[in-house]
């Protein structure tokens, strides 16, 4: 818990609107782009179409793998294939292959199903309480 309300925190400032899957292995969440993410002509920003699907691809490793793993992205690469403007988009993201390291594959979708991006990470998952004891040192 990072004490961060949910109005401000990661899922806020991405526009999540709701999980619409959350399976071992598979994960899809619905974002609403706003115009605040948009540069010139209404084009959502490419970070956000990243944060996206990085995001569908994580909650894909933590329904596998649970909340003891956190999944730390080592490499991300994103296509893009069409503007995503203003609106609802579903970004999904499943797990190729992996047991510490693994391959992760997602992509954007807007809501007529058209694909705007896609995205490859490897990701490695660490011990939950690693993470936090270096949190801790941090802040120390």
């Amino acid at each position: 818990m990072t004490g961060i309300p949910e109005t401000q925190g990661l899922q806020h400032s991405l526009g999540q609107v709701r999980i619409l899957r959350f399976d071992p292995g598979h994960a899809a969440i619905e974002y609403r782009c706003g115009p605040q993410m948009c540069h010139s002509g209404g084009v959502a920003q490419g970070g956000f179409v990243a944060g996206w699907i990085d995001a569908a691809m994580a909650h894909a490793v933590i329904a596998r793998f649970g909340t003891d793993q956190i999944p730390i992205s080592l490499e991300l690469k994103i296509s893009y294939y069409a503007p995503a403007n203003p609106g609802l988009v579903i970004a999904e993201g499943w797990i190729e292959s992996g047991k510490r390291t693994l391959f992760a594959e997602g992509r954007l979708t807007d809501s007529a199903g058209t694909v705007l991006a896609k995205g490859s990470s490897t990701i490695r998952l660490i011990a939950a309480t690693r993470v936090a004891a270096t949190m801790t040192g941090a802040q120390a």
